[in-house]
């Protein structure tokens, strides 16, 4: 008996041996109001889009999966922070303010703003905004571009909201004169069709800049894998691949 009892545990020591480790999971964090590059996909309750197919692409090229976690575009940084999530991947732009509390990978690829009108507004508006002037204009919390509009000034109102479909729905009702956000998502929600009386202004970016995945500041192993993962996908022309997919070339 007591030599089956050995040759048993063996057995089960040689099988657990031979078994492959639960590979590492990661949670990340992305809005679910992005759309094409984050959003709520309500016929399976998950979260969709370009940058969860990249960092599912980089999480396999650097040896973890993830678990992809709806988070609202002002608490990515603070979740991240207190360790809710162990990645930022959403459509987040990289400047100086926010890499003083959180790492960004390399840049993904390039971003800009927009401003959306009435379909019938032909102004030109400048960088100075002057066209603007004692107007109401919408943009998201927790963007730059909120903080860059109330340091600019002479608006009537600078208006917050969560998302930026809540902004093009009020340009399109005629309830605000403009709204600014990020010019790809803006474009892909407008060319759905969903609102036909808004359109982008006459306007050129002033604050073009690179989105990049966010880690905290002490991971930096965890920011070296992700670099080496981006960097083998821009080789392969996965991400190329990806932002066709979703519109975004």
């Amino acid at each position: 008996m007591k030599l089956k009892s050995f040759l048993a545990g063996a057995a089960l020591l040689t099988i657990a041996a031979t078994q492959p480790a639960s590979a590492e999971t990661l949670n990340v964090g992305s809005t679910p109001t992005g759309v094409p590059f984050t959003f709520l996909d309500v016929s399976t309750n998950s979260i969709q889009g370009m940058m969860v197919d990249l960092i599912q692409a980089a999480g396999k090229e650097a040896g973890f999966e993830v678990n992809v976690q709806p988070v609202d575009f002002a608490s990515l940084i603070p979740s991240l922070t207190s360790g809710r999530i162990d990645i930022i991947s959403a459509a987040m732009l990289i400047t100086d303010t926010r890499k003083e509390v959180i790492n960004f990978s390399d840049p993904v690829m390039p971003y800009g703003e927009g401003i959306v009108v009435a379909a019938d507004d032909n102004t030109k508006i400048s960088s100075s905004f002057e066209e603007l002037a004692g107007e109401v204009i919408g943009v998201q919390q927790g963007t730059v571009y909120l903080e860059n509009l109330q340091a600019a000034g002479g608006f009537g109102e600078v208006r917050v909201y969560d998302s930026l479909a809540d902004i093009l729905s009020e340009v399109n009702r005629g309830r605000i004169k403009a709204g600014m956000g990020d010019k790809p998502i803006m474009a892909y929600q407008l060319s759905q069709g969903n609102y036909p009386n808004a359109k982008f202004a006459n306007y050129e970016s002033q604050y073009v800049g690179s989105v990049g995945l966010g880690v905290r500041k002490e991971d930096t192993e965890l920011l070296e894998r992700l670099n080496t993962a981006l960097s083998r996908l821009k080789e392969k022309g996965v991400i190329d691949e990806l932002a066709a997919k979703w519109g975004l070339q």
